[in-house]
């Protein structure tokens, strides 16, 4: 996989350069960005390309309503350098803006869901986007699980190469497939049937594996524990995974009744009523000691229902992160939300993915689409 720092800048001067980003942005009430966490680590790419006279066209969807504008993220994108947005995507409005780009200069086109040829990998609208640039650049990172026009199709027609987040990305996951020990991954969300395989490998590679939020429900309903009204998978955990001695689960859980009265019990004690939200206080002290003495951390998943406001405990262990010497990879959404409310220094918390099913599955594979495609 060639990285475009590779190409020099009498290589890149003139040229027409497309840009895969994932800038797939959360909107507030107001339809304006409320994270530019995508836009920061994706800009190095693009001001990268930009200092070096390309003529830099930008890529990327946004939400799952194929009706939804990209433009909130345009205006994101201002606050890190010039972009002009172009509400077109292959069309003649999206030609003639590209025909009148300058050396330097930085366009988005709309969003390229706006295509429905773009989730079906439909190779008109690959020639479409590849008849726009000259060469190629993948730095979504967060999209190359899938295979897209946009990440597997363009790059089979033009000179292509990783964008530097993406490059920086594979390495940094790369290594978490392989960590140095004493090594400790975090694993929250839900769906055990679907991060069943991702579990075995994690157990396997790391000395422990602390599982917290739905998944952390499967393993006690499968232990024969209460979980009351709690978030549970159609399929549970077997015995090779509840016996694994590589296995943390929480020690305490925050628990909610239907009019909404938060309390901390033993997993033993949650009644009828309850819903298992997080975890507790002693279950952050448990992991203190493996946190601290690991040389490798791995974290993809908030510790509770970090959505419905139960983030003190996901910022709690943020602490503990960001105190350990370890090599840390940590990603996820919700987790990288999460910390950026934590009130922790970032540069204390190793690596940040922009990527969350991406990261989990190539974690699990050890590639991806977007990534075969640049080889």
């Amino acid at each position: 996989m060639r990285c475009v720092d590779t190409l020099s800048e009498a290589e890149l001067r003139g040229k027409r350069v497309l840009v895969r980003s994932d800038f797939n942005l959360p909107l507030g009430n107001d339809g304006k960005v409320s994270d530019t966490f995508r836009v920061r680590q994706g800009w190095k790419t693009i001001a990268y390309l930009a200092a070096r006279g390309a003529r830099v066209i930008v890529i990327s969807h946004i939400g799952r309503d194929p009706g939804e504008s990209i433009k909130p993220v345009a205006d994101a994108m201002k606050r890190f350098g010039p972009v002009v947005f172009v509400p077109d995507l292959t069309g003649a409005m999206a030609q003639d803006a590209v025909a009148h780009l300058k050396d330097g200069e930085i366009m988005l086109l709309e969003n390229l869901r706006h295509d429905e040829r773009e989730t079906k990998n439909v190779p008109a609208l690959s020639r479409e986007l590849a008849a726009l640039a000259d060469l190629y650049v993948d730095d979504a990172f967060a999209a190359a699980h899938r295979a897209h026009a946009s990440i597997v199709g363009v790059p089979a027609l033009l000179p292509h190469y990783a964008g530097l987040l993406m490059r920086d990305e594979v390495a940094a996951i790369g290594a978490a497939r392989s960590p140095q020990a004493p090594s400790v991954a975090l694993l929250g969300g839900a769906k055990f049937e679907t991060k069943s395989p991702l579990i075995k490998l994690l157990l396997e590679h790391y000395g422990h594996l602390f599982i917290a939020g739905a998944l952390a429900n499967d393993i006690f309903k499968a232990r024969g524990l209460p979980v009351g009204r709690s978030l549970v998978s159609q399929e549970l955990p077997d015995i090779s995974i509840l016996e694994h001695p590589h296995l943390l689960v929480p020690v305490d859980v925050t628990t909610e009744t239907p009019d909404g009265q938060a309390r901390v019990k033993r997993p033993e004690e949650v009644t009828d009523r309850d819903k298992i939200v997080d975890i507790g206080p002693d279950t952050v002290a448990m992991l203190a000691t493996h946190l601290l003495h690991a040389k490798f951390i791995l974290w993809n998943g908030p510790t509770g229902l970090y959505e419905r406001g139960y983030t003190h405990y996901t910022e709690a262990v943020a602490v503990l992160v960001a105190e350990s010497d370890a090599t840390k990879v940590i990603g996820g959404g919700d987790t990288i939300a999460a910390l950026e409310h934590a009130n922790v220094p970032k540069e204390k918390l190793g690596f940040l993915s922009t990527g969350g099913g991406a990261m989990l599955e190539y974690l699990l594979q050890g590639t991806l689409p977007g990534i075969d495609a640049l080889a």
